[in-house]
């Protein structure tokens, strides 16, 4: 594929937010670093606008919510979902090469190659059925800070939080938070009150802004919660920049709370502390954590990442 010249596109990436940050930017970052691919032959395609996360290794990012609303992507995300039996991008399916096709189109490329994540899953698969070591992940990674998307925080008024005639740039002027329910902290009566007991925790310390984009696109949105002085993002959020705006509010943030998943891992990658919260330990993989833990270590972001238990209840 390197040797034949010529554009290569990158995706479409679909999936989850926290295999596109520990597993697929990072492989392509190695990929262009072991093979010396130039930045402009690099088409990466995904979706919310996470063009930021790809920076440093790619010349140009084509958006998936584009193409499609966020209605389509969902039925044709579940549709895929039912043909391959499972989330990952394993196989190139009818959805991705209409997503290419047009991404392509527009981009006014010719004799382009495509590095599909079905070779990403393919490679790493060793590790994930578990013949080889994390070893093995970090040899076909390269796992560094990400640049914040300096454009994207007009949707939510950050100097007027944060009082005072106060900057985005100054840190420690709010708590960026997103808790939502997954099978590591699952929606009880418990742990509802567990989310309003630390709401009011973080809120009595100061401004508090809430992540929850109103977005029906995948299962990492969170129920609004208009309680406790919270901040939210604008209404109307575009889809194509959601998660952009999101990782700008993230990477500008004092720290990040809220459930344990793959959005979680977005703090450390800008160099955010991110504490996250789970109620069920056989609700999520070990695995990914040991990776994540390592993976921050190795972009110079440390300690970071604090897993808690939720039924130790809210620091005080």
């Amino acid at each position: 594929m390197v040797a034949r010249g010529g554009p290569i596109v990158a995706g479409p990436w679909l999936g989850e937010v926290g295999f596109e940050l520990l597993y697929w930017v990072p492989f392509l970052a190695w990929f262009a670093e072991r093979f010396a691919v130039r930045p402009e032959r690099i088409l990466v395609l995904s979706r919310g606008g996470t063009g930021s996360w790809y920076g440093a290794f790619a010349g140009s990012y084509a958006d998936v919510f584009d193409q499609v609303t966020p209605a389509v992507f969902r039925d044709r995300h579940d549709t895929r979902v039912l043909q391959l039996g499972e989330q990952k991008q394993t196989q190139v399916t009818e959805f991705d090469r209409e997503l290419v096709a047009t991404a392509v189109a527009r981009s006014g490329i010719g004799n382009w190659s495509l590095l599909h994540p079905s070779r990403m899953y393919e490679l790493l698969n060793p590790f994930w059925w578990g013949h080889l070591p994390s070893t093995w992940v970090h040899r076909h990674a390269r796992y560094r800070r990400l640049l914040p998307p300096e454009a994207e925080t007009g949707d939510v008024p950050l100097p007027a939080i944060c009082g005072r005639g106060a900057t985005r740039g100054e840190a420690g002027r709010y708590v960026a938070v997103k808790f939502y329910f997954n099978d590591c902290f699952p929606a009880s009566d418990v742990n509802r009150e567990f989310v309003g007991s630390t709401l009011r925790t973080l809120t009595a310390r100061g401004p508090v802004v809430a992540l929850s984009t109103g977005l029906d696109i995948d299962d990492h949105d969170g129920a609004r919660v208009d309680e406790f002085g919270v901040h939210h993002l604008q209404e109307g959020l575009s889809p194509a920049r959601n998660l952009a705006v999101q990782s700008a509010v993230v990477a500008g943030a004092s720290a990040f709370v809220g459930t344990y998943g793959g959005f979680s891992y977005l703090a450390p990658f800008h160099g955010v502390s991110s504490r996250a919260y789970y109620s069920n330990p056989a609700g999520f993989s070990q695995k990914h954590l040991q990776v994540a833990r390592e993976a921050f270590a190795l972009a110079g972001a440390a300690n970071l990442l604090d897993v808690r238990d939720a039924a130790a209840g809210v620091e005080p």
